[in-house]
Order: C-alpha cells, then sequence, then structure tokens
C-alpha cells in the first residue's frame, strides 16, 4: 500500500518516547499518550521473538524460511507502485463497485488470505484482527473505537480476492510508503471508511491508513509531509502499533465468542451495509 504524495508542510522530528515523574502513581510516556504506570506493567506484554523464534520484522534473516518470499515480495513492490499506478488505482477502487456487505462479512472474507509480505505471521488474517482487537480491549476497555480499528485495520487485504479485481500481492500489502516524492532507506528493502459514513474518529481512519507505514511511526521519515492534525494522530498509531505487530500468535480466538461484542460496534460506528 503506498501514500500518494500531493502536497507538503512543514514538521519537526517525532518526539521519542520517554518517562516522566518518579512518583508512586508514576506516569509513563506510551506511544504520546500518558498513561498509569500500571498499565504499562499489567498490559499487553510485547514479546521478543514471533512464533517461527526470530525477532520480529526481521527482514534480513537468511535462516527465515519466509524470508526469500518476502524479499521477493518487496523487490516487485518498489518497482511497480509507482505513482501513476496510485493514482490509477484509486480511480477504479474510489467507485465503490465491487460488492455491498457488512464489515463482519468482509473480516470473514479474510479467511482466504495469507500476506505474503508478513515474516511473522502464516494465519488467516481473521485471525490477526481479532487477535490485536482482543489485546487492546484488555488494556484499553473504555476505548471501544480503537477495539473497531484494530478489526478492521486490514480489510483492505479483500483486494487480493478475485471478486475484488484479484490484486497481485504487491499492490496490496506490505509496508507503506509515499509515492511522488524521494525514496526514503527507511523503507524496507532500498478513503473507503470515510465514503461510507463511519462515526469513526480521526485518529481511528488515521490508523487505518497509515498502520503500515513504518518509515514515518518507526524511523521518524516523511515528517516533513505530516499537518498538524496527523502529528495528533501519530499518537494513536503509536499505541496501535505494538499490538498489530506483537499480537501475531499461534493462541487462536474463539470467533463466535467475540463475535456479539464486534458486531454490536460495527452496528455503533458502521452503516449496516457498506460499499466495496
Amino acid at each position: 500500500m503506498t501514500v500518494l504524495v500531493e502536497h507538503f508542510t512543514s514538521d519537526s522530528r517525532i518526539e521519542e518516547k520517554k518517562m516522566k515523574d518518579e512518583r508512586d502513581d508514576e506516569l509513563l510516556w506510551d506511544g504520546g499518550l500518558v498513561v498509569p504506570k500500571s498499565k504499562e506493567a499489567d498490559g499487553f506484554d510485547a514479546p521478543d521473538i514471533n512464533f517461527l523464534g526470530h525477532s520480529f520484522r526481521d527482514y534480513e534473516n537468511g535462516a527465515s524460511e519466509r524470508q526469500k518470499g518476502v524479499e521477493e515480495f518487496y523487490r516487485m513492490q518498489h518497482i511497480h507502485q509507482t505513482y501513476d499506478f496510485v493514482k490509477e488505482m484509486r480511480k477504479e477502487y474510489g467507485k465503490l463497485n465491487k460488492m455491498d456487505m457488512s464489515i463482519w462479512e468482509c473480516c470473514e472474507l479474510l479467511n482466504n488470505v495469507v500476506d505474503d509480505s508478513d515474516p511473522d505471521l502464516d494465519e488467516p488474517q481473521i485471525q490477526h484482527l481479532l487477535q490485536s482487537a482482543e489485546a487492546i480491549r484488555r488494556d484499553y476497555p473504555n476505548e471501544d473505537w480503537l477495539h473497531l480499528t484494530a478489526l478492521i485495520h486490514d480489510l483492505g487485504k479483500v483486494l487480493l480476492l478475485p471478486e475484488f479485481g484479484g490484486l497481485p500481492q504487491w499492490a496490496v500489502v506490505g509496508d507503506t510508503f509515499p509515492v511522488g516524492c524521494a525514496f526514503d532507506s527507511a523503507n524496507i528493502h532500498h478513503k473507503v471508511a470515510k465514503e461510507n459514513g463511519t462515526t469513526l474518529p480521526h485518529a481511528g481512519l488515521f490508523i487505518i491508513r497509515y498502520h503500515s507505514f513504518y518509515p514515518l511511526h518507526k524511523a521518524g521519515t516523511y515528517t516533513h509531509l505530516m499537518s498538524e492534525e496527523d502529528k495528533e494522530d501519530l499518537k494513536w498509531l503509536h499505541v496501535f502499533n505494538k499490538y498489530d505487530l506483537y499480537s501475531k500468535s499461534k493462541v487462536q480466538v474463539d470467533v463466535e465468542q467475540v463475535k456479539p461484542y464486534y458486531i454490536s460496534l460495527i452496528n455503533k460506528y458502521f452503516p449496516a451495509k457498506l460499499k466495496w
């Protein structure tokens, strides 16, 4: 997935994670948000290695059985994801004429998708969505919009399926990077929700669009393209990121058990049927 650069705004570098006061009620700066220390200590514990026994997002590990395929994916992506290609895809898929269906129906379609660009995951995507959403739900129980954002953040991967055009993997998945500007070395291997009338907050839409933009939210590049609203939304993206990246597990979520809760959130923030 790419970001089409059409205008520029100035900005400073991303502020690094930092510690606050050393008191009994000590607060931590967690991805740009001040949260109680107990939340950091008792909340989601990010593992050091993935289920394959390798570091997360390790794109240089020759011992990984998935590495060769992942490297070839990014080679093809960086060759073919051009400015003109992105404009063409926006025009085609902006029509929203592929299908009418609910959010949950789209989630179920992801049972047929495995992301070739991901060195940490070879499970169907619906499990990744639910693992991310459930982990956030435990740590941020009052932010229901964030639970739903986690559930739907990767729904764009249905574009890989024949009924949505059967696009190649390099055109749909993988890290996000801007086109129409210089290619930064931080890149790996050197508006559907809005148009359907969702009531998710702007930060949720920002997360959905930019959660794979690792050069921005990890390496701090391309910040000169950000607006003031982007910088505020980036705080929530930092919170979201660890649940997206580190919740990938072989321990599967019971879909039928959690389905009623997420159906209630979908009904709260989306119409019954969306145009895709």
